[in-house]
């Protein structure tokens, strides 16, 4: 009796852990950067993780079969937390480059954006190309190609970079010290600057793609093909269905 009872002991363990892994597996866990509308950000009533990211990777998990759950974290932890294997893949208008892609893998691109800079609103500062920014105190937000762009082409020679750029965590904290005068533009993506601009009394002096590498695109962790894959298969039908442009039109995102 007593062994019978130590089997079903052992059997009913085993299937706990089976258990377990399988909704293990089937949970996709997601890290962002919530301080980026239209793309990604927090609804303040509710809480829940809002933008046209945010309703794309939703859908790229129902497509697959798996159940999402959203971490926010600041922007330039997304790439460590992958290849740490903290979350299964990061969206958060990510774009690729050569640097990235030495660490991660990254889907097909699902949306190409501009670049801005934004300015008080009141500010006599005009620019009619990004190389015109040469001589201001510049924002970015840490872990950008925004930020790298600047760090190669607008700082002086001889010049010490901390005196010319100013890296931010969050990009509302660089658009505060816009508005106060701290610095003179912040550069980041041009759909979260027009959001901010229209939010916080400032305004955009350049629009540019001038200084974009590449399409938005989702990351996973070097070598996971199977869920890349299963991703860029989502991402294909969403295109072909118009299911990306709709949400582009819910958004008001070109």
């Amino acid at each position: 009796m007593k062994r019978i009872s130590f089997v079903l002991v052992i059997i009913m363990a085993i299937a706990l852990v089976l258990s377990a892994c399988a909704g293990q597996s089937n949970k996709l866990v997601v890290g962002t950067s919530a301080d980026y509308p239209p793309y990604e950000s927090k609804d303040t009533k509710t809480n829940e993780f809002v933008g046209f990211d945010m309703d794309l990777i939703r859908e790229v998990g129902k497509r697959i079969g798996m159940q999402v759950e959203i971490k926010d974290m600041p922007f330039d932890s997304l790439i460590a937390s992958v290849q740490e294997g903290k979350v299964d893949a990061v969206i958060a208008a990510m774009q690729k480059s050569a640097a990235r892609q030495e660490k991660v893998d990254f889907s097909d691109g699902y949306h190409t954006q501009v670049d801005a800079f934004l300015v008080k609103g009141d500010s006599t500062i005009t620019m009619t190309k990004p190389q015109d920014a040469a001589g201001l105190k510049i924002g970015v937000q840490t872990g950008t190609l925004q930020e790298q762009w600047a760090l190669d082409n607008l700082v002086p020679a001889g010049v010490n970079k901390d005196q010319v750029i100013f890296e931010y965590e969050r990009v509302d904290q660089g658009a505060l010290d816009v508005a106060n005068g701290r610095i003179d533009t912040l550069f980041i993506n041009a759909d979260p600057a027009a959001e901010l601009a229209k939010n916080q009394g400032l305004k955009v002096a350049l629009v540019t793609g001038e200084t974009v590498a590449a399409p938005q695109a989702i990351a996973v962790k070097k070598g996971n093909t199977e869920l890349l894959n299963k991703i860029n298969t989502a991402l294909a039908a969403m295109v072909q269905d118009g299911f990306i442009k709709q949400l582009q039109q819910k958004w008001n995102i070109p």
